[in-house]
């Protein structure tokens, strides 16, 4: 049976990964279907056989097709081109692409395919510090692909829709996260208690280095989560800052349920990020009613509405932290902006939108 909509670009489901297989997660959910919903499998999800052991062939309201390849780094290129060439024999309506590794194929790809193609481009990936020269100007050149040869493109960050118009003279369609999942049942019960939290991927875009500097230079106790093992500047960081007694640095925790009583324990919560466009730590975090202090850019300002806290360097950062208490409607602003913009049922609608 030919499907609605396949997607392209993700590990696979279950998520096990990141962002994107969260979106996908939810996207094929049969719980967020409507009542006038039918409950028959409207997706085609492709998945790295490399990544799943056990090779299931359907999940909630998707069919799922394989492929041997893994899906990330380098091999993303091959695997997504391989992907949208399998859409030309699977046939679905329209194609949903995740990020723009494969879009180099986009031009043939739309001589034999006549559906909708409908690619997220993600959070700028050319413009991050991580990559080479090489790699900068081939995201850059596939990003470029991706805007005209797709017939709706969306940014998951009004900083981003700003930055196609401008750029590629294109309107996108502004879609973020939801980031209600993240809010255990238990929640309610829990105390808060006096620690900051933070958590990301340990790297320099996200200014870990800034943020565990400006705490070892205060009493202010933090708890921050991530791969620290992971690289060289983690490793460091680790050996450097588990020797304060106020830091206290934690491997990742990948159960969303212990997540949820670190995020309902603490005061407030540090986000350090500065690139990528809608993170889906912040908007989940937002859900928590708890202040937020965030790296100013413009795609954390756009996040939160600019009704957080920001900071730019160690100084401003150790001046907001030190503060002995927050306004009172920070955390309410937060949790009011995250029910009304980042709620999995909200984003799933507007995806089927603009696929259909």
């Amino acid at each position: 049976m030919r499907p609605k909509y396949a997607v392209v670009g993700v590990v696979g489901v279950p998520a096990n990964y990141g962002g994107f297989e969260t979106l996908v997660e939810n996207l094929v959910s049969e719980d967020n279907n409507s009542s006038n919903e039918k409950s028959s499998q409207d997706f085609l999800v492709f998945c790295s056989s490399k990544a799943y052991e056990k090779k299931i062939k359907s999940y909630k309201n998707a069919k799922l097709a394989y492929v041997p390849l893994n899906a990330n780094g380098i091999h993303s290129i091959i695997y997504d081109i391989l992907c949208l060439i399998m859409c030309l024999f699977y046939r679905p309506a329209a194609i949903l692409v995740l990020g723009v590794s494969g879009a180099i194929f986009m031009p043939v790809l739309k001589l034999f395919y006549r559906g909708k193609v409908v690619t997220n481009i993600d959070g700028l990936e050319w413009r991050r510090a991580k990559w080479g020269k090489f790699a900068r100007r081939f995201l850059k050149l596939s990003e470029s692909i991706a805007v005209k040869f797709s017939d709706v493109v969306i940014s998951d960050n009004k900083a981003i829709a700003d930055y196609v118009r401008e750029e590629y003279n294109k309107e996108s369609l502004v879609i973020a996260y939801g980031g209600d999942h993240a809010v255990s049942q238990s929640n309610a019960n829990i105390d808060a208690k006096d620690f900051a939290f933070a958590l990301c991927r340990i790297e320099p875009e996200n200014n870990v280095h800034l943020i565990l500097k400006s705490f070892s230079q205060t009493d202010v106790k933090l708890v921050f989560v991530g791969n620290w093992d992971s690289s060289e500047y983690g490793r460091m960081l680790k050996r450097k800052y588990s020797t304060f007694e106020n830091i206290t640095i934690l491997d990742p925790i990948y159960d969303i349920n212990k997540l949820s009583v670190l995020r309902g324990e603490c005061r407030f919560y540090v986000h350090g990020h500065s690139a990528g466009g809608t993170n889906p730590s912040l908007v989940e975090m937002m859900h928590f009613s708890k202040p937020i202090l965030c790296f100013d850019c413009a795609y954390n300002r756009a996040t939160t509405e600019e009704q957080a806290l920001y900071f730019q360097n160690v100084d401003s950062l150790i001046q907001v932290i030190c503060e002995p208490c927050f306004p009172d409607d920070i955390g309410e602003k937060m949790l009011e902006i995250a029910t009304r913009r980042y709620r999995w049922s909200i984003v799933r609608q507007q995806y089927l939108h603009a696929m259909n």
